[in-house]
């Protein structure tokens, strides 16, 4: 094809599509707009003996949040590595508290909406806030603990030469110390194809391992043993009360005429011994002189459905137990690992990210004193990108048991009454723990919440029946493994500033198609629209319309926060219901556009598009209020807490689209000056959240603030529930206390730095932070289905790598000289992807160089 420059630019512009003699059958249709500096198409990642990926400790865990966490997507450890009593709790993702959802659990919820509706219109904030409350459901369940391995090991001596780490990109935690000059060592990792947590205990010298191994749990358990494997077999309670919530009665309950609810599980360690002797008896493993040991580990619980009651209609517990522990005993620990690595491997090395590869790494560091010397202002690049990548790790260990998505603290959790219930809180906190999925190239770690999200629709579809006689489906702010859609409250005992939230399948919905926007897939698509449909006709009947003709939200709120107001008598109160919150608008907004894109898309429903369209135009419009910033009320109240960790109202910057400097710059001042006085301090999560943000308004030096506050080194004593977030030594986001969702969403706010594609083109590099000023990132994904590959040097961009697996379109925006670039790539047989190359030369040229599948 020879080189493109200025003098024939004008003239390609004409030209048909370009026909490459070549054998493969693809035609490519391409438009110059800009200069960029290369592209080349191309995926994949060199990780081998990387201590970048690598955890670090001189000491073992104190406390669970020092511990290092392990999963198989199922089940889940965290390991403390005590030289002579090691601890490793456990978990499994399917065990919760309770039993499928009741039906109509307040029928008297739909005759208290119209006066709460009729308390707003006439300003009576405090009035329809009280009336609402009738409106409340029942509190969800709880996940749950699974028990505790302990291992006590016969030392003759103190450990010295203590080491422990955890290799991400291997998933395997190591232990290692000395004791009386022998050499032991620990190595634990949770394997997918094998169903089991394998642990390897060895040492340099023969017969020197001597040990107990016993398993205990905080739910209601026995412990039996077999000939050959020590058992747990447990039942988990009917009810556990969230533990924020004291009412007079016992919060733990376990209901023996309840043949429903309270499902059964099972854990079994069978040990594999090299030498010795071995007894297993009275509950407990012993071993005598051993040169090597591994120990299995198998668990499952009778879960069997959101729809099934867990006793009565569950599945068996101990024959699957069984299944894996006998598929997996006939195997050696080598084949166990090979098995393992490659499994991990296939998911985490399809992204890597270098940032500033010519600072001095701090590898013969510990986590805990980089994290320490991170928050007193040191530079540690690697860091961060140890950060960015954990986050993937935590996905591939957390997300991949059917209708079990990741929960607050993904798989991880050792209390019977966690934090908010370690629940799916539906008004950012689950959505936040799969921003990254479709980006960090984890697509297929998507499907547990897709299976939520349609349970949810079948329960949400009766929520929105029994307690708003309304059509579609409806979720709150809370759910749980059993798809809860209702307002949770106890039947009136929550604030409805949590409970009393009407958007969460609207949210959810997003989720649906973003999975379609990266995918490409239309099968999915078509799977999919019924269930965007369904919740956009929801939002068709909750739309109420105002004094000015405007279709607006009542009740309404923005999530968990309270603002002040004047009563009739001109007295200051606090409100927390309200009309048309900015944050419903944004998303009903959103919701009707990606559902009229999907309509289009399939050629269907063309009466229905008609009419979201129509509807969405009548939508109240977003405000700017007296301060410049997004008014967050339908009036431009105070808040109550201006600093306040949820940023709802930016909903429609982020994760939406419909606010962006590029497309509506107005609104995105407004967003910025909402920023800037919502603070950079908050929880981890919120933090997480306005990294995401900050990126969006294409400001990457003001994301990396708040990237950096996401590092700041906390303990697990320094629970402070409003604010200063930041990591625990074994890098687990702190709310305080610890929520994955800050993990997750501060991976996804790495990627908006350096990738983003929500405005039908791919920006590069669109808000890279000053601090970054070299870099590479390989594997990251676009809407459109296209991997990139970027090299930047001097915050600039100098080669970029575009992979497509679908075809079509593709736009480029970067900021060298010139900003987009287009091309087309299309194929009439193949289904497999498509390689296109081009090589830079002196700088202005470009050369077409290869087209391959």
């Amino acid at each position: 094809m020879g080189f493109i420059n200025k003098n024939n630019y004008n003239n390609l512009l004409k030209m048909p599509p370009v026909s490459f003699p070549m054998k493969s059958p693809y035609r490519i249709a391409i438009k110059f707009l800009v200069h960029l500096v290369a592209l080349t198409f191309v995926v994949h990642a060199a990780f081998a003996n990387d201590q970048s990926l690598i955890l670090k400790y001189d000491k073992p865990a104190a406390v669970w949040t020092e511990a290092l966490p392990i999963g198989n997507g199922r089940m889940g450890a965290m390991i403390f590595g005590n030289p002579h009593e090691e601890l490793i709790q456990l978990n499994e993702a399917t065990l919760w508290s309770g039993g499928p959802v009741a039906e109509n659990v307040n029928p008297k919820a739909y005759k208290f909406l119209e006066p709460a509706r009729e308390a707003l219109r006439k300003g009576d904030y405090s009035g329809a806030s009280d009336i609402v409350r009738n409106m409340q459901g029942l509190f969800t369940e709880s996940y749950l603990t699974l028990g505790d391995l302990l291992i006590k090991q016969e030392l003759a001596g103190q450990a010295i030469n203590y080491y422990r780490d955890l290799n991400i990109r291997d998933a395997v935690a190591t232990t290692r110390f000395t004791v009386n000059g022998v050499n032991y060592t620990r190595e634990i990792f949770a394997s997918a194809p094998d169903n089991v947590i394998v642990l390897r205990l060895s040492s340099d010298k023969e017969n020197t391992i001597s040990l107990s191994a016993s398993t205990k749990s905080a739910l209601r358990f026995t412990n039996t043993n077999t000939p050959t494997s020590l058992l747990l077999h447990g039942k988990a309670p009917t009810h556990v009360e969230p533990n924020y919530y004291s009412p007079k009665r016992e919060p733990v309950i376990y209901d023996e005429s309840d043949k429903c609810k309270g499902m059964r599980f099972e854990l079994a360690v069978q040990p594999i011994v090299a030498g010795g002797n071995t007894v297993i008896s009275d509950n407990k493993i012993t071993i005598s002189n051993a040169s090597s040991v591994t120990l299995l580990l198998s668990a499952a619980t009778s879960f069997n459905g959101f729809d099934k009651c867990p006793q009565s209609e569950g599945k068996n517990e101990q024959k699957i137990v069984q299944d894996y522990l006998k598929r997996s005993s006939g195997k050696n620990y080598e084949s166990l690992l090979a098995a393992h690595l490659a499994d991990f491997h296939k998911y985490f090395d399809r992204v890597s990210l270098k940032l500033n590869p010519d600072e001095v790494g701090k590898h013969n560091l510990t986590i805990d004193q980089r994290l320490s010397n991170y928050t007193q202002g040191a530079a540690d690049s690697d860091l961060e990108a140890l950060y960015f990548q954990f986050g993937r790790y935590l996905l591939i260990s957390s997300s991949r048991t059917p209708q079990a998505p990741g929960n607050l603290q993904g798989i991880w959790n050792k209390e019977v009454r966690p934090p908010w219930s370690s629940n799916y809180t539906t008004n950012i906190n689950i959505q936040m723990n799969y921003w990254p999925v479709e980006t960090a190239n984890l697509s297929e770690l998507f499907s547990p919440l897709d299976d939520l999200i349609r349970n949810l629709a079948k329960t949400g579809t009766e929520t929105a029946t029994s307690f708003y006689h309304a059509p579609g489906w409806v979720v709150h702010h809370n759910s749980d493994i059993w798809a809860a859609s209702n307002p949770v409250g106890d039947i009136g005992n929550l604030d409805p500033m949590w409970a009393n939230w009407y958007m969460g399948a609207n949210w959810l919905s997003r989720h649906l198609w973003e999975h379609y926007q990266f995918t490409g897939d239309k099968k999915y698509l078509k799977e999919i629209y019924p269930l965007l449909k369904s919740a956009a006709e929801f939002s068709l009947a909750w739309l109420q319309t105002d004094k000015e003709g405007r279709l607006i939200t009542l009740p309404s709120t923005s999530p968990e926060n309270v603002y002040y107001y004047k009563d009739e008598k001109g007295q200051q109160q606090k409100g927390n219901i309200t009309v048309a919150a900015a944050m419903d608008i944004g998303i009903i907004s959103d919701l009707f556009e990606n559902t009229i894109a999907a309509s289009e898309i399939l050629n269907a429903d063309k009466i229905f598009r008609k009419t979201l369209i129509e509807s969405r135009e009548k939508l109240l419009p977003f405000k700017i209020g007296s301060k410049g910033q997004l008014q967050e009320w339908y009036k431009d109240f105070e808040e109550v807490e201006p600093h306040h960790r949820h940023v709802s109202h930016l909903y429609a910057l982020h994760p939406a689209n419909e606010i962006s400097p590029l497309t509506t710059p107005d609104l995105a001042k407004a967003a910025r000056k909402t920023l800037e006085l919502r603070g950079d301090d908050g929880t981890g999560w919120s933090l997480a959240w306005k990294v995401n943000m900050w990126a969006r308004l294409l400001d990457g030096d003001h994301a990396y603030t708040l990237f950096k506050n996401l590092l700041r080194i906390t303990r697990e004593k320094e629970n402070s529930f409003g604010g200063h977030g930041g990591a625990y030594p074994n890098l687990f986001d702190a709310h305080p206390p610890f929520q994955i969702d800050g993990n997750f969403a501060g991976t996804a706010g790495v990627i908006e730095m350096l990738l983003q594609s929500q405005n039908n083109e791919i920006h590069l590099l669109p808000a890279l932070p000053g601090a970054w000023k070299s870099g590479a990132v390989k594997g990251l994904v676009a809407r459109g289905n296209f991997v990139v590959d970027m090299d930047w040097a001097n915050g600039m961009l100098v080669n970029a790598n575009i992979f497509s697996r679908n075809g079509g379109i593709c736009a480029i925006r970067s900021n060298n000289p010139i900003e987009i670039k287009s091309l087309r790539l299309r194929s009439e047989k193949s289904s497999l992807g498509y390689t296109l190359s081009f090589k830079s030369s002196r700088g202005k040229n470009y050369q077409v160089t290869r087209v391959q599948k």
